[in-house]
């Protein structure tokens, strides 16, 4: 089983920014591709940022691109998502997903992924 918990939620200001932390315990790390999801209320559940297990291809959804990067740490099992700019629009529940990786890619589909964290609110006010 593979336990993720998500951390550095908030409120914050447009402009300002954030760091997310997403703690992974429960298996090998390496061995899982990550992802942020996000969900607005009212909204479907979105990839927002995608990471393979070495951290050498990721992806980024248009509406972050140039503001959100995602990494991570294998050494220490974090997943992080560090976000720039931030706008109201990214107002949401934001979650940290693993799947275990069977190819070099990330996953952008919500349904690729076996675990989840609890979510972390994020409040971007104008």
């Amino acid at each position: 089983q593979v336990q993720l918990v998500e951390s550095g939620g908030g409120s914050v200001q447009a402009g300002d920014s954030l760091r997310l932390s997403c703690a992974v315990s429960g298996r090998t790390f390496s061995n899982y591709a990550m992802g942020w999801f996000r969900q607005a209320p009212g909204k479907e559940r979105e990839c927002v940022v995608a990471i393979n297990w070495s951290g050498s291809s990721s992806y980024s959804v248009d509406s972050v691109k140039g503001r959100f990067t995602i990494s991570r740490d294998n050494a220490k099992n974090m997943v992080y998502l560090q976000m720039n700019s931030l706008k109201p629009d990214d107002t949401a529940v934001y979650y940290c997903a693993a799947r275990q990786q069977s190819s070099g890619s990330y996953y952008l589909n919500k349904a690729d992924y076996s675990y989840w964290g609890q979510g972390t609110q994020v409040t971007v006010s104008s």
